[in-house]
């Protein structure tokens, strides 16, 4: 049987508020210290010219059956034919993404910039945490939830007979820090509200992107599409809506 815990009031002010709050005002600081450090490029013409045509071919994969046969077929040939086709990357011309950041030093050190300004506060944060409020039981969940969740929420307490809504302090720290994109979307704006889950995920595979392979998947998804020309049947859609409509 799991044991009812009485928090006392002190756990409240002295670690749940003080977590909660260093958690956001860290977040707040690391986004202007990192604007501070981000370096003003003029983006390449390549990459932007890459990436409004995959969008267009991604509109035509969407919308190609509002245009003719005729069209279609015209326009997928401009752009997935094996001679000059846009979609079409020739196999030597395929670029190294990791040769071609290593050669640009700006490109790098950007990178770098980025990467310390997740870790080392996080590492500062997470040894402040780890020494003053492991151990701690900080809060309580409002709802049940099942023993799966033990590790997750009472991370630094060796008990098994603790209810699992119980959340340590040590939890409570990674609850914030992979929990606070709603409220950064509200203190810096949608746009600048990337929460360290996706950090993370950049830092591991953003070494390892090649632009050429979306051109390439774009060509392929070009070439299998099956064209419909859905105006003619436009009258019998419209129909089948109004009769829903009346009834």
């Amino acid at each position: 049987m799991a044991e009812d815990l009485v928090l006392d009031t002190a756990i409240r002010d002295w670690v749940l508020v003080p977590l909660s709050v260093v958690m956001v005002l860290i977040g707040v600081l690391r986004y202007f210290v990192s604007k501070l450090l981000r370096s003003s490029q003029t983006p390449d013409a390549k990459v932007v010219r890459e990436g409004q045509l995959i969008l267009r071919a991604r509109n035509l994969r969407a919308a190609g059956g509002f245009i003719p046969v005729k069209s279609f077929r015209a326009r997928r040939f401009y752009y997935t034919n094996e001679e000059n086709g846009l979609l079409h990357v020739p196999k030597g011309q395929a670029q190294n993404p990791q040769a071609q950041m290593f050669s640009d030093p700006n490109m790098a050190m950007d990178m770098m910039k980025k990467n310390l300004s997740m870790i080392i506060p996080q590492s500062l944060t997470f040894a402040w945490v780890n020494f003053f409020f492991s151990g701690f039981v900080a809060a309580k969940l409002p709802f049940p939830l099942t023993p799966r969740f033990r590790s997750m929420l009472q991370n630094g307490i060796d008990l098994s007979t603790v209810d699992v809504s119980y959340v340590s302090g040590r939890s409570w720290y990674f609850l914030n820090l992979f929990g606070l994109r709603g409220l950064f979307s509200l203190i810096l704006g949608e746009e600048n509200a990337m929460d360290d889950t996706q950090r993370m995920m950049q830092m591991g595979g953003g070494f390892g992107v090649d632009p050429t392979k979306n051109l390439g998947a774009e060509k392929d998804g070009i070439d299998i599409i099956q064209h419909e020309w859905t105006l003619p049947k436009m009258e019998q859609r419209a129909e089948m809506v109004l009769r829903k409509l009346v009834k």
